[in-house]
């Protein structure tokens, strides 16, 4: 349990994912950005934390080819049980995110979405490549690659240098 699965693409750009309302997105739109890839969930004991300096480190580097990408994931207690809709308006209202929210995946098992198999794959964690819980970030360069993979207990701004350093680069 938990050995990292192969994947044939080398970069998230390859990815094609369902916004919030079902459209599909290609990730190739981000190419030259640095992203950070968050599982969100609004009924987590980290949910106030993350959302918040998600939001914070959102507007600091928004503007500098940095952005955040979030898939609501209800597999760890359920806790992200609503609607594309409310989960939007959730962190839209409560926590100001202006960053894409995007359709509700699965991160692990046999129907993890294909971009969270890449994910994994590349940045095996402590469990090997099962997600533990929500909040685990992916740190993505420019280049597609993932560059580092962070606990949910990882605030967000902790990892402002490490995102500082992969926009410089």
């Amino acid at each position: 349990m938990g050995a990292a699965e192969s994947v044939p693409e080398t970069s998230i750009h390859e990815f094609t994912v369902k916004d919030g309302s079902g459209k599909e997105v290609s990730l190739e739109t981000y190419k030259g950005k640095v992203l950070l890839v968050v599982n969100v969930a609004s009924k987590c004991g980290f949910t106030e934390t993350n959302y918040t300096q998600l939001t914070e480190l959102y507007q600091k580097y928004r503007d500098k080819d940095f952005e955040i990408l979030a898939f609501p994931c209800n597999q760890f207690l359920r806790q992200e049980p609503g609607t594309p809709e409310q989960i939007k308006d959730f962190a839209c209202t409560r926590f100001k995110a202006e960053y894409p929210v995007f359709q509700k995946v699965r991160v692990n098992g046999p129907d993890a979405a294909p971009v969270y198999k890449f994910l994994k794959a590349s940045k095996p964690g402590l469990f090997g490549s099962r997600i533990k819980w929500n909040f685990t970030k992916f740190l993505v360069g420019k280049d597609g690659k993932v560059i580092d993979r962070y606990a949910t207990s990882t605030a967000p701004m902790s990892i402002e240098k490490d995102i500082q350093k992969a926009l410089e680069e």
